[in-house]
């Protein structure tokens, strides 16, 4: 960061601290906000460390809004009645206010005081908390509004009240006293449920309660016309009481009309908001048979803020009742009055707002997932119509259509195969499910600070969700191998803990995606204890395996999987390591990627750059439109049929002996191998294998045979001898007398074997796997680089000659660093010697 001129030279002192520049405006936000000296003294403190190590941008009163909310977060105060309060009692939103700083400015700028200040962990992640809190009431604000205003008259085009004398205390609830009422009446119900405050899903179905609530009582209101939208009345086809004594309930028609999910938000309604709305009656907080009469309204609505308030003091920071006032625009940075105030298309500042809100949730991606670099080509992004609220109700209603009608237990198919094996893996996969159960309930409703242990039905709910799919998904996936492997025994694979915990823990991640958690990948496999590299096996089986997805939840799977093969698989407490030292060698991209993916035309001497094969995910629906890079169809560019599942968890386990890592299961080499030449004339090497009738291709540079075959046939013999040399792996070709004789023949036969060839890879299996993915992912984000920095294709190829030299020969450096890294730095050398041989010349 730059510091300004200005303020650069107002800050040299004798000390080389900040001085005055800073000592002013922190006693003026001290004053403002009546702290203690002792707060002061450690802002101050903490902010010249700060200053005196970095240059700090802005205006400094921001960056002392960072470190004085630092200060105040930090140790716990003692109260009467309250047992203990963390921080000093000053709210996030006051300190934002004396500092005229927005919530979008202040986490930009947290985040930055937070790496620069060193600040712990625990803090960090109040902070994340924070800023998602911030993020999911925006959005529901944004849909409360216009919902809203079709239940009610417009709070805008009310007239101004009358001036009252004190003696007229009592006053008539108007619509805009309904509409900060019932907001109110939401962010305080919700910030007293811990697991509802920053999930999305929940949230909104809460707001449609407390909609629902105040609709019910402003039908029993004397001056109900004057707040009731009239048109809203044709939209009541039917009744929707529970009985005739209870107010009605209109619940379904609000989830009818605003992409809410019925079956949810009566749960919520039943279970957590009215035995809520009858604590607040017990306590006195709200009172009267209609909460909007005449009598009780003004009272009601001083307790409920009241309430609130200590809340934001004692436990919360941020003061969602912002979104109510007339400056909320400048406070909170975004978009928040009515939609129907300016015409659409004009240029103003409010439009400026929209983008800035924008920009912001596309940085953060906390709802709809964007498409991985590695799917672009094969998924369109979203429909800008598409808000979060409908993304994520209509992505819990796919996950709730997937289970329809299943049970969390074995179906009566699944039972009969479990019986069919050698020995019934019935009990020890119920024991497996129990044990996973256990930790996960138990993580979920761990406190952020806040009611230990409470809520336990959010858990239980959402790992109901998560075993009926899990059923769902293992029987597809047992059926499915039954059928690759005919009478196979599957008693080994359904025996392996680590594939029940991988598929269960991918079940909980959809489940958790489908309900916009705030639990985030990796906190499924933390919790649960899991290898990321043993995940990841899972994803492109679970995928195949279950047709219901939708395209966000093959997203969401999808940058899960680049996450582990980017980073997560590479950190030094990775099984990866064990395997790679267990197996000696690294794959290299020959060995892994399909031949007829690669790249033609390579110069010689540089490793092949494989093509935009297949999505290395790809869902059902899509697996039979394939796109090259000119946009035409390719059926040869199809991918291998991907590995059973028996396969993948068939290789050697970490700390197993050393021995060959695919044993003879995997597919043989092919008896042809292709020299690049020309795109016209291939070279094919023929080499004797086991007998004297029976030949392999080997990658021995020493072959003695050379065919020249061009697209139509024959162009060239050479006489044909013998090598002692043979590949490790090859498929053995009879080689007989009449081929001897006349070559042709045996070449047209090595044509039909060659493309075999070109469909198989020549190292197969979990290991190799892994590295298939990672070199195709690794393609993928160098083709995109170099198209954004304009380098040629030559030079692009000798990028990833270094790259792939630098993974397989010097695999250590990959040891807790990120891809990018590796492939930046080949970049950047590559570059420098081009520029160095540039200049020579």
């Amino acid at each position: 960061m730059q510091r300004d001129e200005a303020d650069a030279e107002s800050s040299n002192s004798s000390d080389g601290g900040p001085g005055e520049l800073v000592r002013g405006p922190l006693e003026a936000l001290c004053g403002e906000l009546n702290l203690d000296e002792e707060t002061a003294a450690e802002t101050m403190s903490n902010f010249t460390r700060t200053w005196s190590t970095y240059s700090l941008e802005g205006e400094v009163k921001h960056w002392l809004a960072c470190a004085l909310y630092a200060a105040c977060r930090k140790g716990f105060i003692p109260t009467v009645g309250r047992g203990i309060m963390e921080g000093n009692g000053v709210s996030l939103t006051r300190i934002l206010r004396s500092a005229k700083l927005s919530l979008i400015q202040f986490f930009n700028k947290m985040k930055k005081w937070m790496d620069m200040s060193n600040l712990p962990q625990e803090f960090r992640e109040r902070v994340e908390r924070l800023e998602r809190n911030f993020e999911v009431s925006t959005v529901i604000f944004k849909k409360f509004e216009p919902i809203f205003m079709d239940l009610f008259q417009n709070p805008r085009e009310e007239p101004p009240r009358l001036p009252r004398s004190r003696k007229q205390r009592k006053l008539q609830c108007n619509v805009k006293d309904l509409f900060n009422f019932c907001w109110t009446l939401f962010v305080y119900t919700k910030a007293n449920f811990s697991l509802i405050g920053d999930d999305l899903v929940n949230s909104y179905h809460l707001l449609l309660c407390c909609l629902d609530l105040v609709y019910s009582h402003t039908l029993q209101c004397t001056h109900k016309d004057d707040l009731l939208n009239p048109s809203f009345t044709a939209k009541l086809s039917t009744s929707d009481d529970d009985d005739g004594e209870e107010p009605p309930c209109i619940i379904g028609t609000l989830c009818d009309h605003y992409d809410g999910l019925t079956v949810e938000a009566k749960g919520i309604k039943q279970h957590y908001f009215k035995p809520y709305i009858a604590k607040l009656y017990d306590r006195k907080i709200i009172k009267g048979n209609c909460l909007l009469d005449l009598s009780s309204f003004t009272d009601n609505k001083k307790a409920l803020n009241r309430e609130y308030e200590e809340y934001v003091l004692t436990v919360g920071d941020f003061d969602e009742r912002v979104f109510l006032g007339d400056d909320a625009d400048e406070e909170i940075g975004t978009p928040r009055k009515f939609l129907t105030e300016l015409p659409m298309g004009s240029c103003t500042p409010r439009k400026n707002l929209e983008s800035s809100l924008q920009q912001h949730f596309e940085k953060r991606r906390s709802f709809a997932p964007s498409t991985p670099l590695t799917g672009r080509r094969y998924l369109k992004e979203k429909e800008a119509v598409i808000t979060p609220v409908s993304s994520a109700t209509q992505c819990v209603s796919k996950l709730q259509s997937m289970v329809t009608g299943l049970r969390n237990t074995p179906s009566e198919q699944l039972a009969n195969i479990f019986k069919s094996c050698a020995r019934n893996p019935a009990e020890n996969i119920q024991n497996t499910v129990s044990d996973v159960q256990k930790r996960f309930c138990h993580q979920y409703t761990r406190p952020s600070g806040d009611q230990p242990g409470s809520h336990i039905d959010f858990a239980v709910n959402r790992w109901k969700l998560a075993e009926i799919l899990y059923y769902k998904v293992l029987e597809s996936i047992v059926v499915q191998e039954i059928r690759r492997l005919p009478g196979k025994d599957l008693t080994a694979l359904l025996e392996q803990e680590i594939f029940h915990q991988s598929l269960l823990t991918c079940c909980l991640e959809i489940v958790l995606f489908a309900y916009s958690s705030p639990q985030k990948f990796p906190w499924t496999i933390e919790v649960l204890n899991l290898s990321p590299f043993y995940f990841y096996k899972v994803i492109e089986v679970f995928i195949r395996s279950e047709d219901g997805l939708s395209r966000d939840m093959v997203k969401h799977l999808n940058s899960i999987e680049e996450q582990i093969l980017e980073e997560q698989a590479w950190t030094s407490s990775s099984v990866l390591w064990e395997l790679l030292q267990a197996s000696e060698t690294v794959p290299t991209c020959e060995e892994v990627i399909i031949p007829s993916n690669f790249e033609t035309g390579n110069e010689a001497g540089l490793g092949h750059l494989p093509m935009m094969p297949a999505s290395p995910i790809i869902h059902p629906r899509l697996k039979e439109v394939r796109t090259d890079l000119g946009g035409s169809c390719r059926r040869d560019a199809l991918p291998l049929s991907p590995l059973s599942v028996h396969e993948r968890y068939n290789s050697p386990t970490a700390g197993s002996a050393k021995r060959r890592l695919f044993g003879d299961d995997g597919p043989k080499e092919s008896p042809v191998e292709r020299m690049h030449t020309t795109p016209e004339i291939t070279r094919i090497r023929i080499v004797p294998c086991q007998t004297s009738e029976q030949m392999c291709l080997s990658p021995d540079k020493t072959l003695l045979s050379g065919l020249k075959v061009n697209v139509t046939g024959i162009q060239t013999a050479s006489v044909l001898q013998y090598s002692q040399s043979q590949s490790e792996n090859g498929i053995q070709v009879p080689l007989t007398a009449q081929a001897l004789i006349s070559p042709k023949s045996q070449v047209s036969r090595t044509q039909d074997v060659c493309n075999i060839s070109a469909k198989k890879p020549k190292r197969t299996g979990s290991l190799a796997l892994f590295f298939r993915k990672v070199y195709h992912l690794v393609s993928v984000r160098l083709r995109d680089l170099c198209l954004k920095l304009d380098l040629s294709n030559d030079l692009r190829r000798k990028i990833w000659t270094l790259f792939g030299y630098s993974l397989v020969h010097c695999t250590d450096l990959m040891k807790d660093r990120h891809l990018d890294q590796l492939l930046l730095c080949a970049v950047y050398i590559m570059a420098k010697v081009r520029l160095y041989y540039t200049l020579a010349i």
